[in-house]
């Protein structure tokens, strides 16, 4: 999924060109995965461009960091800010944005040195649909991993760190070599949990289940939204454990997630869910996650941050 490069990033604290972006081959991150991160995505609204959930991506990215101990070396308000710069100054109507936080060039032992940097950097570019052109209205077909989730007390999965995703391309791969377009893992207690990098729903007699946060999964934000919205169109949402088999005898099934966005299921290890294409539901949950950004869903709960509002603003409302 290659990318059109813009022409600035957002790196230590100021913009400058993307090619300058540059790290040492001995930094930390690079050789234990000691970075967090997230995923955003700004869309093009008819007040002008927006930043879903920004500030609700920031505070995990500093929560992620607390759970490793890691020490951020810029204020909430200043990454907001650049969140906003870095899609200002490309000139991007929308755009999927990247802040990563990560240990940088210091010592080469597994535990950073006094004297290793937090370095942060925010990246800003187009990305369209994660899991394929079309494949919002199509959907998917997906298999389930041999590869379980890390299991409770190994490594935390609430935390959005650049380690954990070597779990998600062992999964991702081993189901794109079997002809699928995602893998769905299991848990330690097998259990399902997520996809590789997305939560997923089931629906079974209008209700709606999701796999509990203790199923190893990342408590995405798009998830929030899902339950959000689901309870605005009135079904009921269930976070409980989910057997394998509850897979081939859902009516419906959607993935979830920042990049992916809300993309239907087709079909489980071959077998057919519901009537093999996009659910009523899936569609009636899409079409209110997007009315957010098309003006047809009221955004009752401001989630949408736009990014040509004075900063001051933003600060006041981080802080409120």
């Amino acid at each position: 999924m290659a990318i059109t490069p813009p022409d600035l990033i957002w790196h230590n604290g100021k913009l400058q060109p993307w090619a300058d972006a540059k790290v040492h081959v001995l930094t930390h991150a690079i050789h234990y995965g000691s970075s967090v991160f997230e995923g955003i995505r700004a869309y093009h609204t008819p007040q002008g461009t927006a930043i879903f959930r920004l500030s609700d991506h920031i505070r995990r990215l500093y929560d992620s960091a607390k759970i490793y101990r890691m020490d951020i070396p810029f204020d909430f308000a200043a990454i907001v800010q650049g969140c906003k710069d870095v899609v200002r100054e490309n000139h991007l109507n929308q755009a999927y944005l990247r802040p990563i936080a990560f240990m940088g060039y210091g010592g080469i032992g597994i535990i950073p040195s006094n004297d290793t940097p937090v370095e942060v950097s925010i990246a800003a570019f187009e990305w369209g649909a994660y899991l394929g052109e079309g494949t919002l209205e199509s959907g998917v077909d997906v298999g389930v991993s041999s590869w379980q989730r890390l299991a409770p007390n190994t490594m935390p999965t609430a935390a959005k760190a650049g380690g954990n995703y070597l779990s998600g391309a062992l999964i991702a791969r081993e189901a794109r070599r079997h002809g699928y377009a995602e893998g769905i893992a299991l848990d330690a207690n097998h259990h399902v949990s997520e996809g590789a990098g997305q939560n997923i729903f089931l629906v079974k007699n209008r209700v709606l289940y999701t796999p509990p946060p203790t199923a190893s999964i990342l408590t995405g934000l798009t998830r929030d939204t899902v339950m959000v919205l689901a309870g605005e169109l009135g079904y009921e949402v269930r976070e409980q454990a989910i057997a394998r088999e509850a897979l081939y005898l859902a009516d419906e099934i959607f993935l979830c997630g920042t990049a992916s966005e809300i993309v239907p299921v087709r079909s489980v290890d071959g077998i057919q869910v519901g009537t093999g294409k996009r659910g009523p539901i899936t569609k009636e949950l899409q079409d209110i996650f997007f009315g957010l950004f098309n003006g047809k869903t009221e955004d009752k709960w401001g989630w949408l941050e736009p990014v040509e509002a004075p900063a001051r603003q933003f600060i006041d409302a981080c802080y409120a």
